[in-house]
């Protein structure tokens, strides 16, 4: 095929058609950033290179001195960025900028609002990565050479909904990036500018960011003297993670999060650290600020960007951290591994274990401490990535009862669902004598927090941890208690309040349970297999009647997941229990005609089941019964 008759012209993924449009008119107020994206991106393929290299050095060819080169040209009106790194083929540059592979992107543009200053948030927790050019240029063209192959590739577009590939002669391997300015952006072709965002962005980067050398301007009269260019290093040029901490000021810190991680807010919260010892290594961790929006997918990339005695090897080292804190970015750099090492051998290396047991202890540390001084900011956390820490106790036994320490619940304590609490301060304020934590899981904050359950704790003043996430229930059955108070579901199996229940009320209800006997056995007998039993209870003080999930079945939360998920569930029966004291249930007992006996067992049944938060078999037969107890109050 001749090179011009490879040319061709293709299509952007719709994705990337929407968020070209999105970027170029949300990011209005922070055009600079193309900067800091495009260095990062090329200093990405750098590493990339320098890695590959450690295995086949002639990748190198005659260029072994990586860097990153900056130039301007004011009369052209461009601003070109350059490295040396590894480079694209024709096929990768077509996957790269013509298509958005990263999870999450549909979601990602379903949150849109249309409000520039809410889309420009949510752009920078999606990462701009390459297409940021389109901020401030109209035009951009790539010219690419991949390591190790022959030809070489430009790639151009307007930011439409089109581009062109072809193939070129390109002497030089890496890649090459040509901004046409808009005619409003035009004041970044001047190298003072252009100096000033390098060193507030890109200061940190490990690779040296070169520009030419300003000549000084010829007094009057005088020539322009020619001179050989010059390219001289803007940046420090040293890896950040390996500077003193006292060296490095908390702005450095936040770029080289947004470096690593293309987020667009500053970090909440970082750890920087180095251990000494029997192991040798530097640590340097993030938690973000907002949560991504692959968070809850678990085969989501995540991990560490892995470097040994600072060569790059690679990102997404996810050996490092456990699951349940996937949403951590940082870089974490090794003196002791070797540094031909994969995936494959990270998994069986010892070391490497007792790095991830160091790292995840610092984790769970850095937000104890937040959680401790800046209860605001933790709980800014929490409503980020609580639901993902809530997976830490079944995945990580050594350290249950520290992440236990850091979850948060909504309570009856707090006045509305967007109040939490500790299990701490939950502990804090337990009744004398009472020996378990209690809660109740539901599937909404209303419904949990106006369960018939919660009515007996109420009239004590006992609180109630009230779960409603989907993972809540499951979360509890690997929390089996916490600074030695055991956990116990209020809405399952018989109720058991220990020495909080006085004498006289545990006499109440044995003589109630004695009384209506012959009660309990007509219900039962209506329900007949829709119950696994029926039983008078003490824990209602308003209500007629509540069902109960046996001691050992499951929960509607977990039923969901699993049917959600396309399993089978376990068939099981609730109890229903009866408030003996209630009107209701002394008229029913009253009842001598069965067939109205009957339905109003099956309208308390059923209302028992909607205050549960469940759904109704025969919703029609429901209303069919009610409607004919109303007219007859109506009369």
């Amino acid at each position: 095929m001749t090179v011009e008759a490879s040319k061709e012209t293709l299509g952007f993924q719709t994705e990337v058609k929407q968020l070209l449009q999105l970027m170029i008119h949300s990011l209005y107020s922070h055009p600079e950033v193309f900067l800091r994206e495009l260095i990062s991106n090329a200093s990405d393929a750098a590493d990339k290179l320098r890695f590959a290299a450690l295995h086949d050095s002639s990748l190198l060819e005659s260029d072994p001195n990586l860097d990153i080169r900056v130039s301007f040209d004011k009369e052209a009106k461009t601003v070109t960025i350059t490295d040396n790194g590894v480079g694209m083929n024709r096929q990768e540059v077509i996957d790269n900028l013509g298509t958005i592979a990263k999870s999450g992107t549909g979601e990602f543009l379903k949150q849109m609002t249309g409000d520039q200053k809410k889309d420009a948030q949510l752009i920078g927790q999606f990462g701009v990565g390459f297409y940021s050019a389109f901020i401030v240029a109209d035009k951009v063209t790539v010219e690419t050479r991949k390591v190790g192959e022959q030809e070489g590739v430009r790639w151009i577009s307007e930011g439409t909904g089109e581009f062109t590939v072809e193939s070129i002669d390109r002497e030089k391997r890496g890649t090459t990036i040509i901004l046409h300015l808009k005619s409003e952006q035009q004041d970044f072709a001047d190298g003072w500018r252009l100096r000033s965002i390098i060193r507030k962005y890109s200061d940190h980067i490990s690779l040296p960011v070169l520009m030419l050398k300003e000549q000084p301007e010829p007094e009057e009269g005088e020539e322009k003297a020619e001179v050989e260019p010059e390219w001289e290093t803007v940046n420090t040029a040293k890896a950040l993670w390996c500077r003193s901490r006292s060296e490095i000021s908390d702005e450095e810190y936040k770029e080289f999060y947004k470096h690593i991680s293309h987020d667009f807010a500053d970090p909440l919260k970082w750890s920087h650290n180095r251990v000494e010892g029997k192991l040798e290594y530097t640590s340097l961790l993030y938690v973000p600020s907002k949560a991504p929006f692959d968070l809850y997918n678990r085969d989501m990339q995540q991990g560490l960007k892995l470097y040994v005695q600072r060569v790059f090897i690679m990102d997404e080292a996810e050996q490092f951290l456990p699951m349940y804190l996937r949403f951590i970015k940082g870089v974490v750099d090794s003196n002791d591994l070797s540094l031909n090492v994969s995936r494959e051998i990270l998994q069986k290396d010892p070391q490497v274990e007792s790095m991830k047991t160091a790292l995840t202890k610092r984790v769970l540390d850095m937000l104890s401490k937040l959680a401790k001084s800046d209860a605001e900011t933790y709980q800014a956390f929490w409503n980020e990535f609580g639901q993902v820490l809530k997976e830490g106790p079944a995945e990580d036994f050594a350290n249950r009862e520290k992440i236990a320490s850091l979850l948060r619940f909504a309570s009856t304590h707090a006045a509305t669902s967007a109040q939490t609490v500790a299990l701490a301060d939950y502990m804090g304020r337990m009744k004398e004598g009472q020996e378990k934590i209690y809660f109740i899981t539901a599937e909404s904050y209303n419904a949990a927090a106006n369960s018939p359950h919660l009515e007996v704790f109420r009239k004590k003043g006992i609180e109630v941890l009230l779960l409603t996430d989907r993972v809540d229930e499951w979360l509890m059955s690997h929390m089996h208690e916490f600074d030695g108070k055991s956990f116990v579901d209020v809405g399952r199996g018989d109720l058991d309040l220990g020495s909080l229940d006085d004498e006289a009320d545990q006499k109440a209800k044995e003589e109630a349970a004695k009384e209506h006997e012959d009660l309990v056995a007509r219900i039962k007998n209506v329900l007949a297999d829709g119950v696994e039993e029926v039983r008078v209870t003490n824990r209602l003080t308003d209500s007629p009647a509540c069902l109960v999930v046996g001691q050992f079945d499951m929960g509607a939360q977990m039923k969901s997941i699993l049917q959600a998920a396309g399993q089978d569930v376990p068939e099981s029966k609730p109890i229903m229990e009866i408030n003996a004291d209630h009107a209701l249930i002394t008229r029913l007992d009253n009842e001598p005609d069965e067939d109205r006996f009957g339905d109003l067992v099956h309208i308390i049944f059923d209302q028992a089941s909607l205050a549960a938060g469940g759904k109704l078999d025969d919703p029609a037969a429901y209303v069919k019964r009610l409607n004919k107890f109303l007219v007859e109050v109506a009369g």
